[in-house]
């Protein structure tokens, strides 16, 4: 029986893509960057209330080629959740990565023969560009060349151009479905508050005083988990973007604290109540038409999102009051 490969397999997300892999019966080969990662994921999946049994574990770098072919080898369908892991300001220290670890996931994909590989790319590869009116569809990119674009969102953008450049020249019949998730929140299954967890932590913790002056979109980690098995599964899909969101407005920080005190009552009592000084937030809209229609999925409410996302702090023991 084929295997499904997931990489970033010990992540936030990368977790709940294996644990709901699992749960639908796959069996799973798991990439992470070093196997001492290992307890942790088989422990963050059973979490997620899978059977770790079906659960193959592989080291290899995005940095790298070395272990790649074998990590791809009699796996028909990718799910690409890793990105490259650079703590550095120095755009030539982490653009190249960005594009050649996308790159090197791919090129591992077609020559084991892979079907389809579903990324996970962003909604930093769609809708961070000036645009007159900020509404944003799939058709949507973000120029790696706007000035004064932030590294994070350049690296997104390079890294999405680069799979669909390779799939288009070298793909050999290799289909690609990209994911762009909005702000990833949602319960962890993970033993530590990684990426945008932090940001809840430290409202929640008080270490936040003031909130970002921000407006955007908040994806739920288990349906962006979910659409990589839907987008994996639907014949359509193949050489698609879709953007991944809750429904209605989008928010600010400041709304995300408001749901936090509103909804949490005592473990609430140090978050935030105002945002850092600045302009009027304006208008951003940001559409999931396109999930929805053609995978008929039904995003969850922001509201459960935040809340969980508090609760699963608090039952992991990650807060700090």
């Amino acid at each position: 029986m084929s295997r499904v490969l997931v990489t970033g397999g010990a992540g936030y997300l990368g977790t709940q893509v294996v644990a709901a892999e699992l749960r639908d019966g796959s069996d799973v080969r798991a990439v992470v960057r070093t196997l001492d990662q290992e307890d942790g994921l088989r422990a963050a999946v059973r979490r997620g209330g899978a059977d770790d049994a079906g659960l193959e574990v592989v080291a290899a770098n995005l940095l790298a080629d070395d272990g790649w072919s074998l990590a791809a080898a009699g796996c028909d369908e990718v799910h690409h959740v890793a990105s490259p892991m650079i703590q550095s300001q120095d755009p030539d220290e982490l653009i190249p990565p960005a594009h050649d670890g996308t790159v090197r996931v791919l090129r591992a994909a077609r020559e084991a023969g892979a079907r389809r590989v579903v990324l996970t790319s962003s909604f930093a590869a769609v809708g961070y560009s000036p645009k007159a009116v900020r509404d944003y569809t799939e058709d949507d990119w973000t120029d790696p060349d706007t000035p004064c674009l932030a590294l994070y969102p350049r690296s997104k953008a390079v890294a999405e151009r680069a799979a669909w450049d390779f799939v288009e020249r070298e793909g050999g019949g290799l289909e690609l479905v990209a994911l762009n998730p909005t702000f990833i929140l949602g319960p962890t299954l993970t033993g530590n508050a990684r990426s945008s967890l932090q940001l809840v932590k430290a409202m929640l913790d008080g270490t936040m005083t003031q909130v970002p002056r921000q407006l955007f979109g908040v994806a739920d980690v288990r349906d962006v988990a979910e659409l990589h098995l839907r987008a994996m599964a639907s014949p359509d899909a193949a050489g698609k973007r879709f953007l991944v969101l809750a429904d209605g407005p989008t928010v600010s920080f400041l709304d995300i604290a408001n749901i936090l005190r509103d909804r949490l009552g005592d473990l609430a009592r140090r978050v935030p109540t105002e945002q850092v000084p600045g302009d009027p937030l304006g208008e951003l809209v940001i559409h999931n038409d396109r999930a929805k229609v053609e995978f008929g999925w039904q995003p969850r409410s922001l509201v459960d999102t935040v809340v969980e996302t508090a609760g699963s702090l608090r039952d992991l023991d990650l807060l700090d009051n």
